[in-house]
């Protein structure tokens, strides 16, 4: 993963090609020492990913079921919440 600003990061596919994709948030789960970002291509907005990364920012895909289920439940508060839609 290379950050290219505030917004976008640089992903490496499996086929070696290049991915521009904007970040929609990170979070932390202490708990699990892990940091997460949900990330979608410009092209697919609708399309979110949910990426793992390490502390030498390398990405990892999320599969675990219950990570993806946590994953989803903070994507839908973060969607339905009200103050944080009138700041984006």
């Amino acid at each position: 993963m290379k950050k290219l600003n505030d917004n976008q990061i640089l992903i490496y596919g499996e086929d070696g090609m290049e991915y521009v994709m904007n970040i929609l948030f990170t979070y932390e789960v202490k708990e699990r020492n892990a940091e997460y970002v949900l990330v979608y291509d410009p092209a697919e907005p609708d399309d979110i990913y949910v990426m793992r990364y390490n502390e030498e920012h390398e990405l990892f895909e999320v599969t675990d079921e219950s990570e993806l289920e946590e994953a989803s439940e903070i994507l839908d508060a973060y969607m339905n919440d009200e103050k944080i839609q009138n700041i984006k």
